[in-house]
C-alpha cells in the first residue's frame, strides 16, 4: 500500500514538473514572439543607431550654390513662405543620398511635404530607383507624385502603358503626371498635340482624375496653350521672376534645379504648390 501511494505520488510530481516546463516553454515562445515582433516595428530605428554607433550614421554635405542662385532661391522661399514646397527626385539621386525623415529648407524652418517620382520614360517602363523612392516616400507620409516623361516620337498609347505598369497610384496621391519638355522631331505640332491628348484620356479613364500637365514655361506657350486649359499646370522656369508665367495660372512651379534640401546630399529640382497643404490633400485621387 506504502508503495503504491509512494509510485502515485511521483507520478503527480512528474506531471507537475512536466506541466511547469510546459508553461515555461509557453511563456518563453511567447516573450521570443513579442521580442520579435518589437524588434520588427523597431528596426529602422536600430539600424540607425547601429549604424550611428559603427559610425556610418549620415553625414551631411555643404553643398553650396552661388550668390546670385542663393539670393533667387531665398526671395521665392519668401515670396511664397506660407504655401507648400516639395521636390522631385528620381535615379540621379542615390538612394544612399537621402534621410527621408529630415527633408526641408529654409534653414530647416519650411519642411517639405511631397514628393514627385519620375516613374517611366517613353516606350522604357521604370526609372531604376523608383519602388524604392515610392515605399520610402509613403513610409515617411509625403504626399507622393508619380511622372512619366513623355518622348514626342514614340507611341503614345505605349507610353500610357509603361507609366500604369510602373505607377500603382492610390488614394491620396497625385494625379498623374505628364511631362513634356522636348518638341517632336518627326511629328508635327498637331500630332503632337493629338499623341498628347491619347495619353491623358487613358489616365483619366483609368484614375477619373485629370493629369498634371508639367512643362517649361516657353515650351507651353509655344506648343500647348490653349490646348490644355482645363488641366492643373506645372510650370519650370528658374530665372528671376516672381512667378513662373506672367499671364498663366499654374498650381505648381518647379523654381529651381539646384535647390540645396537638409537630409539630401545631392541638388535636387526644388517645387511649389500654389495654395496650402490643405488644398493640395484635395487635388490628391480619392
Amino acid at each position: 500500500m506504502a508503495k503504491s501511494t509512494q509510485t502515485t505520488r511521483r507520478k503527480i510530481h512528474q506531471k507537475r514538473k512536466n506541466a511547469f516546463i510546459k508553461k515555461r516553454w509557453i511563456l518563453l515562445i511567447i516573450l521570443f514572439v513579442a521580442l520579435l515582433g518589437t524588434g520588427f516595428y523597431l528596426r529602422q530605428k536600430i539600424n540607425y543607431y547601429f549604424s550611428y554607433y559603427l559610425g556610418k550614421h549620415f553625414e551631411h554635405k555643404n553643398l553650396t550654390n552661388s550668390e546670385k542662385e542663393t539670393a533667387r532661391i531665398d526671395k521665392i522661399v519668401g515670396l511664397y513662405s506660407n504655401q507648400t514646397f516639395g521636390l522631385d527626385i528620381s535615379h540621379y539621386q542615390r538612394k544612399e543620398d537621402i534621410q527621408w525623415d529630415s527633408l526641408s529648407i529654409g534653414n530647416r524652418t519650411i519642411p517639405l511635404k511631397f514628393v514627385v517620382l519620375r516613374a517611366s520614360m517613353g516606350n522604357r517602363r521604370l526609372d531604376k530607383n523608383f519602388d524604392h523612392f515610392w515605399e520610402t516616400a509613403k513610409h515617411h507620409k509625403l504626399i507622393r507624385g508619380a511622372y512619366h516623361f513623355y518622348r514626342p516620337d514614340e507611341d503614345p498609347v505605349m507610353q500610357a502603358n509603361s507609366f500604369l505598369s510602373v505607377a500603382k497610384l492610390e488614394s491620396g496621391d497625385l494625379p498623374p503626371i505628364l511631362d513634356i519638355e522636348k518638341a517632336p522631331r518627326k511629328k508635327t505640332k498637331e500630332e503632337l498635340i493629338s499623341d498628347l491628348k491619347i495619353w491623358i484620356k487613358i489616365m483619366e479613364e483609368t484614375y477619373g482624375e485629370k493629369p498634371i500637365i508639367y512643362t517649361y514655361y516657353h515650351f507651353y506657350k509655344d506648343y500647348l496653350k490653349g490646348e490644355f486649359d482645363d488641366y492643373p499646370l506645372w510650370l519650370a522656369n528658374y530665372n528671376d521672376v516672381p512667378t513662373p508665367s506672367p499671364d498663366d495660372e499654374f498650381k505648381f512651379w518647379q523654381f529651381s534645379e539646384n535647390g540645396i534640401v537638409y537630409g539630401i546630399n545631392t541638388k535636387v529640382d526644388l517645387d511649389i504648390y500654389n495654395g496650402n497643404l490643405w488644398s493640395l490633400k484635395m487635388l490628391t485621387i480619392d
